[in-house]
């Protein structure tokens, strides 16, 4: 399906009846509350139901040799030990599915409500592209049983400084997003529920952040998702070549 959802375009469908709530966590770190509609919300469990279908299954990545205990799987790009390629060689050896084109039409949409109320003069320095678009080219999509987190960490194997869009479904999540230079303090931590969109970039692209604890009993009856948290991550990771694909 490349054609973007009618779910998706309808101008009323965003922001739905319970309102937009804008909290700035940081200069560049932006969460808008209830940004995805019900209906929506429930669409992209369904598609990440699809997406991990196959060809490549999730699976629980190796850092540092030790498995996380999250359970990921990609599109666009394949996310792997610090690294990205078009095939799962730590998988099955098969090419990920390819970014939909609505995937990434949705990305450029949210960022750019996020850091609408950013002058264009700061936030033009935010993106790679001369027209300040976000466009995305990898998604990272991690499924969080009850009990599963997700240390401090940066996001650095990307070779742009290109905004990270994430949204949120299912149980809630104690998030910790902190500073740009060590896992400590100073950082907050925010709820994210579904439906919730975070989007960070400019000054904030490369601080710490992780998921401290999944929330339980908490997923909205209309994400049909009832234990879990899904987390879809997008990204221009600005790669045109694969190494990988060298060997």
């Amino acid at each position: 399906m490349n054609q973007t959802p009618e779910l998706f375009t309808l101008p009323e469908s965003l922001p739905h009846e319970q309102g937009e709530k804008r909290l700035e966590v940081a200069t560049g770190a932006v969460l808008l509350r209830n940004w995805l509609s019900p209906e929506q919300q429930l669409f992209l469990v369904n598609q990440f139901r699809r997406w991990a279908a196959g060809p490549v299954p999730p699976r629980r990545p190796l850092i540092y040799g030790k498995p996380m205990s999250v359970q990921s799987v990609s599109l666009g790009w394949h996310w792997q030990n610090y690294a990205y390629s078009r095939i799962a060689s730590d998988v099955n050896g098969e090419p990920v599915l390819p970014m939909p084109q609505w995937l990434i039409d949705v990305g450029t949409k949210a960022a750019a409500e996020a850091y609408a109320e950013y002058p264009e003069t700061a936030s033009a320095r935010w993106f790679t592209r001369e027209d300040n678009r976000f466009v995305a080219d990898s998604a990272l999509l991690n499924y969080y049983s009850p009990t599963a987190k997700m240390g401090m960490h940066q996001d650095k194997e990307e070779s742009t400084n290109d905004p990270v869009v994430s949204f949120s479904l299912g149980d809630s999540c104690t998030f910790r997003f902190g500073n740009t230079e060590n896992r400590n303090r100073p950082y907050q931590d925010v709820q994210l529920n579904s439906g919730d969109l975070f989007v960070f970039g400019g000054p904030s692209r490369y601080a710490y952040h992780g998921v401290m604890k999944i929330i339980p009993d908490t997923s909205p009856k209309h994400c049909d998702l009832a234990v879990g948290r899904i987390n879809i991550t997008l990204r221009n990771i600005g790669a045109s070549h694969d190494p990988h694909q060298d060997r």
